[in-house]
């Protein structure tokens, strides 16, 4: 009887396990294509505007407005996918070094996190929703929409998980999860401890702590934003919800879905290969030829993309095998890879000049201006170390004559995307949200004469959709927490501490820069820009250090980051592909890394003395 009753609840289990794997299945299926449904609609309506302005004189009344509201729309819709991936920016390397027994309870603690930012959202959002009044002048509908889809999206990040969570046989801490995140939710606002401390030191232990539990960032920074309204946090729910949105209602940050395509149309089209011939056909008979030809290859990819994710998995699947081939050790290919990949995020386009300019306004012309000029010194700089550090087995022909105009006039398309982005912001005949889906046009013009079918033309869209809306939701999550950090006069402290240790221009930079290097070690290169580039800046500005100077030092500093532990984003990204270590390209990767803090050394006299 006993072992029928097992049999019985056992195959209960499974049937919830199989029903609650397909219904998630379904709903990502169906946010995935409406994701990328609204991104090709975005796509259009930039283009339409485009070309009503420039060959007509006249506009599409609201379009700026509609995008703006589509964007939070794709926020929304996108980033429930995100979830378990690379996108939600984990900081999983302590939770790893816990024993197993102790595992499952810093699985459940960290849904908690999840749980109560899908609250805030959900609850935050309905808050607003009964208490804004009033229709969009522009585009005749409630303004309470807007803050509608984010209050959805909390519904389905809480669908989601928990769906996840049943499908993975771990239902009793899915429901543990919810519990507690329950009675959080509903216990901070009827708890009021009076201190003297500031509530951004509260914030901040909080969001730390989310993060040292492997909680997704985003979410990190929305839980701590409302754990600090018991310290005297003096942003309610709904101006939480409130701030989150206006943080990712700007116009410029419709330039990062249309980049992100841009990338994945490039690779699915097998335009990204030409790169790949080219490259081979300049540099691939020097020493190290094939790690230079990587090298030189994330250099041109860097100029189509903006996204240093899209080239590691790029680079990853594309060289490493050829590097393996050749005789390179596995851990130093993928370092090798990795570290060229820094690049994509410093030269033009660059999704992390796109935040920087949106944080603090500064001319995004100027600054992939001075992209190109730092990517370029970078660029040296791993040629030296590769150099210095391959013993490649085998060295390739040297291209004849012929051979190398022949990659050339192939390449000649995806040239013309640095054309279309670079010049025509820098000249100011377009603005950068209007080269970025012009862009995208081309490379899709590209991708269909390539003959790519719907399937991968699909695929690419919603792919782009994915990334863009993990990316969105990690920006407007950021503003709640930059505001508070604003109330409690933060840039001021630092200010205060940078001064206080001398006012010169070589005391801001060595200060900034170790603040930056120690930040960059826990916090994804997104939230470091949106948090410490408003805080920093003024005081750089005061130091008498040209303010696009000290914006591009604080990108590359930041970007460094992506090959160091414990986050290292685009040492798991490339470890993932590859299957190699992360441990083992950690050590790998140290002397690119030297490399390109040099690289880094040299701006930093290049902005003191100019």
């Amino acid at each position: 009887m006993a072992i029928s009753r097992f049999l019985f609840i056992d195959k209960g289990v499974g049937r919830a396990r199989g029903l609650s794997e397909r219904l998630l299945r379904s709903i990502e299926q169906v946010l995935g294509a409406l994701a990328g449904f609204i991104l090709a609609v975005l796509l259009a309506i930039v283009l339409v505007s485009v070309c009503l302005r420039y060959f007509f004189s006249t506009g599409f009344i609201g379009a700026e407005d509609f995008g703006i509201w589509l964007h939070v729309a794709l926020i929304s819709l996108g980033a429930p996918l995100s979830l378990s991936s690379a996108l939600s920016m984990r900081l999983d390397v302590f939770v790893r070094l816990l024993p197993d027994r102790l595992s499952p309870v810093a699985e459940v603690l960290s849904d908690v996190v999840t749980v109560l930012a899908a609250l805030i959202l959900l609850f935050g959002g309905s808050q607003i929703m009964s208490m804004l009044g009033g229709i969009s002048p522009v585009l005749g509908v409630p303004e309470w929409i807007r803050f509608g889809f984010l209050g959805v999206g909390g519904g389905l990040i809480l669908v989601i998980l928990l769906l996840r969570r049943i499908g993975e046989s771990r239902g009793g801490g899915a429901c543990a999860s919810l519990v507690l995140g329950l009675s959080l939710y509903f216990g901070v606002p009827q708890i009021g401890i009076d201190t003297l401390l500031p509530p951004s030191l509260f914030l901040a232990l909080v969001a730390g702590l989310g993060l040292v539990l492997s909680a997704p960032l985003a979410h990190a920074f929305l839980a701590a934003a409302y754990v600090a309204i018991a310290f005297g946090g003096s942003l309610p729910e709904p101006a939480i919800v409130s701030t989150t949105v206006t943080g990712m209602s700007k116009f410029l940050l419709l330039a990062i879905p249309f980049f992100l395509l841009v990338g994945g149309l490039l690779t699915a089209s097998g335009v990204a290969d030409q790169l790949v011939r080219f490259a081979q056909s300049m540099v691939g008979h020097r020493r190290a030829g094939l790690a230079q030809t990587t090298l030189l290859t994330s250099v041109l990819f860097s100029g189509a993309s903006g996204s240093s994710v899209a080239n590691a998995a790029f680079g990853a699947s594309t060289f490493q095998p050829e590097l393996v081939r050749h005789g390179y050790p596995p851990a130093q290919a993928g370092a090798i890879i990795a570290a060229t990949s820094v690049l994509d995020n410093v030269i033009p386009p660059s999704i992390a000049f796109l935040i920087l300019a949106a944080a603090t306004n500064l001319s995004v012309g100027s600054l992939l201006v001075g992209g190109f000029f730092s990517g370029g010194l970078m660029a040296a700089s791993l040629a030296v170390a590769i150099h210095l550090t391959v013993r490649e087995q085998s060295t390739p022909v040297r291209a004849t004559a012929a051979q190398r105009r022949q990659a050339a006039i192939s390449a000649i398309p995806a040239f013309g995307l640095g054309i279309i982005v670079v010049i025509g912001i820098r000249v100011g005949i377009v603005t950068t949200t209007e080269a970025s889906a012009l862009a995208a046009l081309y490379t899709l013009i590209l991708a269909v004469r390539s003959k790519l079918g719907f399937g991968p033309l699909f695929l690419a869209f919603r792919q782009a959709a994915i990334e863009a809306a993990a990316i969105g939701l990690l920006i407007g999550t950021a503003a709640p927490f930059a505001f508070l950090l604003a109330v409690d006069n933060v840039s001021g402290l630092i200010s205060n501490v940078v001064t206080s240790l001398g006012a010169g221009a070589l005391a801001v930079i060595v200060l900034s820069n170790l603040i930056l290097l120690v930040v960059g070690l826990v916090l994804d290169i997104g939230a470091a820009i949106l948090l410490f580039g408003p805080i920093l800046l003024p005081t750089a500005v005061a130091a008498g250090i040209d303010p696009i100077h000290f914006g591009v030092i604080l990108v590359v500093n930041l970007m460094i980051h992506g090959l160091t532990p414990p986050l290292g984003m685009l040492v798991f990204v490339v470890s993932g592909v590859t299957g190699v270590p992360a441990s083992a390209l950690f050590r790998a990767v140290v002397p690119y890394l030297l490399a390109l803090l040099v690289s880094l050394a040299l701006l930093c006299a290049w902005a003191i003395i100019s």
